[in-house]
Order: C-alpha cells, then sequence, then structure tokens
C-alpha cells in the first residue's frame, strides 16, 4: 500500500473516532494531557490501529 493511502487511513481514523473521543477528553480534564495520551497509545484499540498504520509507514520507508 502507498503511503498516501495509509496517510488516508490514519486521517480517516483520527477524523471517525479520535476527535470526538469522550474518554480523551474526560481523562485529559481529570489526569492531565500527558495521562491522556498515554491511555490512547497503549490502551486504546483505535489507538492500537494507529501504532500498526505507523508501524506500515516506517516498513514502508525502508523499502
Amino acid at each position: 500500500m502507498n503511503r498516501k493511502k495509509i496517510y488516508e487511513e490514519v486521517e480517516e481514523v483520527i477524523v471517525s473516532y479520535c476527535q470526538d473521543c469522550f474518554l480523551q477528553k474526560q481523562f485529559r480534564k481529570d489526569k492531565g494531557r500527558s495521562y491522556a495520551h498515554q491511555f490512547c497509545i497503549s490502551q486504546c484499540t483505535v489507538g492500537e490501529k494507529l501504532r500498526k498504520l505507523g508501524n506500515r509507514l516506517i516498513d514502508d520507508s525502508h523499502l
């Protein structure tokens, strides 16, 4: 898959799921930006999908 399509998929995921995420907003309010970011990266299923897409971008750049 080319890089442009991966970027488009990342953007679609962020707009669809992350932009209005209640958990992220609540964690940010209650525990701070760092905690909310760490939660998204390590525990959220959407964050896992974004991480996989990012790894595909990295793998694609090595070709």
